[in-house]
């Protein structure tokens, strides 16, 4: 109902409470309904400043507030609110349409929010342009990521006369341009004299950073003769954006060094920074990453959840001691669900029992789980040994109502995978009704994962969208895994062919692995000689565990060689090199080996296997040390080996790395962790997930070739189905075969 404009006193808006009541106006002047508008607008109170409009006499309505509400409507990104004012301002005051000043506004919001194909109609048919006319639609395209077009606009506007672009202007076309018109702006600024403008210039600060040109940035930033916050800002910024996160701390340093206070995008640029950059060294990181914690702790920042979600994700890819994320966690005085989830994310990895943890605690908090929420748990299900935390999230999804959510079917097909179950993965892909590229590849991958690279050669063919850089590396190696090498060939030789795809460095690896394993080792040294890329550490290890396997001890010593210099407090390196000498029998070469990786520093990740009896995790190192019921273990494993030799077990004991006695030998093989950790699982039958038909295992390093041959036999002499899930792959044990048909 339209307010009566003859009544003689109004009810003034600041005295309004009631939202259930449409607001009145204080007086009956077009400048009345101004201020008021302003005044609700100010208070973030846009709704009930657009119903006081609509409710108010048209003879009030003004060019300045029609302004005012378009803007509001552009800074909210309020598209629908603005489409219905715009539509009333054509029914009711026509003439607006041919004001500069409105038009303006009217381009700025649907710029904003993205409707640019009407915005550049309204901006061709305007009959006079001005700076702002031109910079909002430079800004609007900039802003939707359409930097062609956003440039060549800003080229037809140096065109017109009288139209000379501000800074806002250069600033808007500089954010989404390459390096080549970066380039022509940059000399356009040094020619109109806008060198001295901090904004121009922390704007080709970031330019030149996300063209990775951060030497050019750094050059600008030190040709400055004062510097903003900003500036700083931009500074740190680019370098974690070129990955180069010792040089965006030692810019903070330096800043805090002159007493320049930072804010929360600082503190996000700097942790930001310490997340996957190159030449980090992780205890200087670690520190550097606690002091800056220290300062967002000060100065209060830390509260804030976005600065508290950047230091976990800093201090957990370098390495932190997770429960010291757990003490931030608790000290933080906002703990919503995005920090739930950021503090689960830190975990998911590294200690998924602790994540899967927290996330219960989550729901008794009363929290709930969002998207993202469901699909970082779901990551961290991927590190248990059996589905069964798979299969309770996935009811919980569906129960939220996410079900049909392509990103959560994606992990469930990722989580059921790496847990052993395939089928499930494969029920979940072929339930999706529309499949993602990350669906794709994530059951090419899963297949590759157990070894059935002729479901994922069949599968590919099937692809209804263009394939990317994961999708072949999910096909070689699942053809790596199967030893299909010219099916491998040429999927390679396709790569580029076919899709226009260039190989990298992860698809060189896996077909130096192709080759190398099928016993082609001269073809692959030929294949890395011939790489357009410099080799890195994971081509030189799939080469050197070639020369594992065919005991090729002159190029096994070149590719340790190359893996010492990369990465030197690797043990893979020292630990091959040791067993190739040790299985052709020359002991004194192996121990050399070992007594130069002792003086190194360099220590081998021992060998664990992880099982689940009943709701609990059993970890086993070599022996069944620090186990409780050792010795029950011990004995068990002894009449298993006694049974598993009568029908054919003979221990590989030229495995054994040390000139011991054959007897010892065996022992060191009888002990090895995946062996006891089957046996407790047999003492355990009753307590096993899935009644105790299938005994699935988890192992960190790669199965050898003894417990290979035991656990092919013991399938068969236990009637049951043994899962081995190594470092590589999962092993699928039934009947005495494996799934791998001994090709691993």
């Amino acid at each position: 109902m339209r307010c009566p404009t003859t009544r003689a006193c109004f009810v003034s808006i600041r005295s309004f409470s009631s939202s259930n009541l449409l607001p009145v106006l204080a007086g009956h002047e077009p400048n009345d309904l101004l201020n008021e508008v302003r005044l609700l607008s100010s208070r973030g109170q846009l709704h009930q400043a657009l119903s006081l409009f609509y409710n108010s006499s048209p003879e009030l309505h003004s060019l300045q507030t029609y302004a005012t509400l378009f803007n509001e409507c552009a800074r909210h990104g309020y598209l629908q609110q603005g489409l219905r004012l715009h539509h009333f301002m054509l029914a009711h005051f026509p003439s607006c349409t041919s004001d500069l000043f409105v038009t303006n506004h009217l381009i700025n919001m649907y710029s904003k929010c993205g409707y640019l194909q009407y915005a550049h109609q309204l901006f061709d048919a305007m009959p006079k342009r001005n700076v702002v006319s031109w910079t909002a639609l430079v800004s609007g395209y900039a802003q939707c990521g359409r930097g062609v077009e956003s440039f060549r606009l800003f080229s037809d506007m140096l065109a017109e006369r009288d139209c000379r672009p501000n800074d806002f202007a250069f600033t808007s076309v500089l954010s989404s341009c390459d390096y080549l018109c970066g380039k022509q702006l940059h000399a356009l600024v040094l020619k109109m004299g806008l060198g001295a403008s901090v904004y121009v210039t922390n704007s080709l600060i970031t330019m030149y950073s996300k063209s990775y040109k951060v030497e050019e940035a750094w050059t600008l930033f030190k040709s400055l003769s004062c510097w903003s916050l900003v500036s700083w800002n931009s500074m740190i910024a680019g370098f974690q954006l070129a990955k180069l996160g010792m040089h965006a701390v030692g810019v903070f340093v330096k800043m805090h060094h002159e007493g320049i206070g930072f804010n929360r995008a600082t503190l996000l640029s700097v942790f930001s920074s310490l997340c996957g950059s190159h030449g980090i060294d992780i205890n200087l990181g670690l520190k550097f990453c606690f002091q800056v914690y220290c300062l967002s702790v000060k100065t209060g920042f830390i509260s804030e959840v976005e600065v508290a979600t950047a230091f976990l994700k800093a201090y957990s890819e370098l390495g932190g001691d997770v429960s010291e994320f757990y003490h931030l966690f608790l000290e933080t005085s906002c703990q919503d669900i995005i920090f739930w989830t950021s503090m689960i994310t830190a975990l998911a990895e590294p200690d998924p029992a602790k994540a899967f943890f927290l996330y219960r605690r989550l729901l008794r908090e009363g929290l709930t789980p969002d998207l993202y929420t469901f699909s970082i748990v779901l990551k961290a299900c991927a590190g248990f040994v059996t589905e069964q935390h798979a299969l309770a999230i996935h009811s919980q999804v569906i129960k939220a109502g996410f079900k049909d959510e392509t990103v959560l079917r994606n992990a469930l097909i990722h989580a059921y995978a790496r847990c052993g179950s395939i089928a499930l993965s494969k029920k979940v892909f072929e339930e999706m009704g529309c499949h993602d590229l990350v669906s794709w590849n994530s059951m090419l991958k899963a297949y590759g994962l157990h070894g059935k690279a002729k479901e994922a050669l069949q599968l590919f063919p099937q692809m209804d969208i263009k394939p990317d850089t994961a999708t072949f590396v999910a096909l070689l190696s699942a053809c790596s895994h199967c030893g299909m090498v010219e099916e491998g060939l040429r999927i390679f030789d396709s790569m580029f062919k076919d899709h226009g795809i260039i190989p990298q460095l992860d698809h060189y690896a896996c077909m130096v692995d192709i080759l190398g394993r099928a016993g082609r080792i001269v073809e692959a040294e030929e294949l890395i000689r011939r790489m357009p890329m410099e080799p890195d550490s994971v081509v030189w290890s799939a080469l050197l565990g070639s020369c594992r396997k065919h005991g090729e001890t002159q190029l096994a010593k070149t590719a340790v060689s190359k893996l010492k210099q990369m990465e030197p407090e690797n043990s893979l390196g020292y630990v091959q090199m040791s067993n190739i000498y040790s299985s052709g029998g020359r002991f004194n070469e192996a121990g050399t080996i070992r007594k130069e990786m002792d003086g190194s520093g360099v220590r081998k990740e021992p060998g664990l296997s992880w099982i689940e009896v009943g709701n609990q995790v059993h970890e086993f190192a070599s022996g069944g040390r620090h186990h409780p019921q050792r010795e029950a273990i011990c004995t068990k494993l002894q009449g298993l080996i006694g049974q598993l030799k009568e029908i054919g077990y003979v221990p590989e004991i030229s495995l054994a790395l040390h000139d011991i006695e054959e007897e010892h030998k065996q022992e060191q093989l009888f002990h090895h962790s995946e062996k006891m950790a089957l046996v407790f699982a047999v003492m355990n039958e009753g307590k096993l997930h899935g009644g105790g038909n299938v005994i699935r295992i988890m192992k960190n390093i790669r199965i050898c070739v003894d417990c290979h041959n035991f656990m092919k036999l013991a399938s068969g002499f236990l009637q049951k189905e043994i899962i081995v899930r190594d470092s590589n792959r999962f092993h699928h044990f039934k009947d005495s075969i494996c799934s791998c048909n001994d090709y691993w």
